[in-house]
């Protein structure tokens, strides 16, 4: 900034359950800058907005004590909040802003954003004087009224909303109403994308991973849908919200935002240790949620989902501070849709290689994330028993086509012996 110039800025107000966080800038050169308020920081009672601002979080006082100034982008923790790819593409299309401006994104969506922080636009009167003077030479300005209402059609790949959902029909949230499913369209490149998604996740579930209510939606229950392109196939799949109960909203955050990864980092930053040292360390019930995790991380190799990335792994905090993995979600046989693939997202204990994959290797990821593996064992071998003995038939019963089937089926003959199903 040169003397004498005045910077204008937007400004947002962000909260959690009624409880301010702290003030979001934007500056017409592409700066954000996130200040943290003075009674949220000093409030050891207060909502957890991030883990690593949690109190038992090493260094969490020194982390909110500046403010986190980002070019361009948000911060980590705010920029994965917002859509990817082509969804992305769709909004920023609608309101007219570049694909890379988060800020205006962010202002945009921030009424039903994942979990329970909202960002509230400050018209030029209601912004703090100690914001304006934190920022030199400042002045407040209005936000531009920026709606998606324009028409445009989008070939993306495949397509996710949240939606409101009422006597069976879903319609696409509007006017602050929270969406209490997420409601994910067929793909343009890849073939019934939704039956896959639905067999994998029901197949997860019966040999005990946690997953929300799942459902396939024909198309012709969607209403409101932007005019998107649409392949020839009739069903959408669709997964309860678990950020949402009875109208209310429950904080989350994903593994990109944890680690502080912006999500084009999310398959190259981190490893499955790292997550698994996180929650037996910082969850409430840091056992049992390893556990799950463990049992979750067989779960997609048998499954062939190469695409358990960072942000595909959530805590979320139920009692607004302590936080919990969250349900399963994103669980899809991936393999289908990529020639020759055989690699999982993230290394476990020093392999992406799932057909190499041994108990072996899960002891040492159990070793290397600090848990005791004869905690461990006994719910792989359960996971396994129970897939054995449970998904061939279920498999036949489910609607993923057959062609993913017979190639699913080949898939569990090339695992190792310690995870063949037969």
């Amino acid at each position: 900034m040169s003397d004498g110039a005045i910077d204008e800025i937007k400004v947002l107000k962000l909260s959690l359950y009624g409880r301010l966080v702290g003030y979001l800038v934007g500056f017409q050169g592409g700066k954000n800058v996130l200040s943290f308020a003075e009674e949220f920081k000093h409030d050891s009672s207060r909502p957890t907005f991030s883990l690593i601002t949690h109190p038992a979080f090493p260094r969490s006082e020194k982390i909110m004590a500046e403010p986190w100034a980002r070019n361009q982008k948000l911060h980590p923790t705010l920029s994965n909040l917002l859509p990817e790819g082509a969804l992305r593409e769709l909004m920023a299309q609608g309101l007219k802003v570049h694909v890379d401006n988060e800020f205006d994104i962010f202002s945009h969506l921030g009424a039903d954003l994942p979990g329970a922080l909202v960002a509230e636009p400050l018209d030029p009167e209601s912004v703090p004087e100690s914001i304006l003077n934190a920022h030199g030479k400042a002045r407040a300005i209005k936000f531009d009224k920026l709606s998606t209402e324009n028409k445009f059609s989008l070939a993306g790949v495949q397509m996710k909303f949240s939606m409101k959902e009422k006597d069976g029909r879903y319609t696409l949230g509007k006017n602050n109403v929270l969406g209490d499913w997420i409601v994910k369209t067929p793909s343009t490149t890849h073939k019934d994308v939704p039956a896959n998604e639905f067999t994998a996740m029901k197949l997860a579930e019966l040999v005990g991973v946690n997953i929300p209510d799942i459902k396939l939606v024909e198309l012709t229950k969607l209403d409101n849908l932007p005019p998107i392109n649409l392949p020839a196939e009739q069903l959408a799949f669709a997964i309860k919200r678990f950020d949402r109960r009875n109208s209310a909203r429950i904080h989350m955050e994903d593994f990109a935002q944890i680690l502080v990864k912006y999500a084009h980092e999310k398959y190259n930053s981190a490893n499955y240790e790292q997550i698994g040292r996180i929650i037996h360390s910082y969850s409430g019930d840091g056992l049992a949620d390893v556990q799950q995790f463990a049992r979750r991380l067989l779960v997609n190799i048998l499954l062939a989902n190469g695409d358990a990335h960072l942000k595909n792994w959530s805590l979320i905090y139920p009692d607004r501070v302590t936080p919990k993995l969250s349900p399963a979600y994103d669980i899809v046989t991936t393999s289908v849709y990529i020639e020759g693939e055989r690699r999982m997202a993230l290394n476990l204990a020093k392999t992406k290689e799932w057909y190499e994959v041994s108990l072996a290797n899960f002891q040492l990821w159990s070793e290397r994330s600090g848990v005791p593996w004869r905690a461990i064992k006994p719910h792989l071998d359960d996971a396994m028993d129970k897939a054995r003995e449970l998904w061939p038939e279920a498999l036949n019963a489910l609607p993923m086509n057959e062609a993913h089937k017979h190639k699913l089926k080949a898939h569990w003959q090339n695992l190792h012996k310690d995870f063949q199903v037969k």
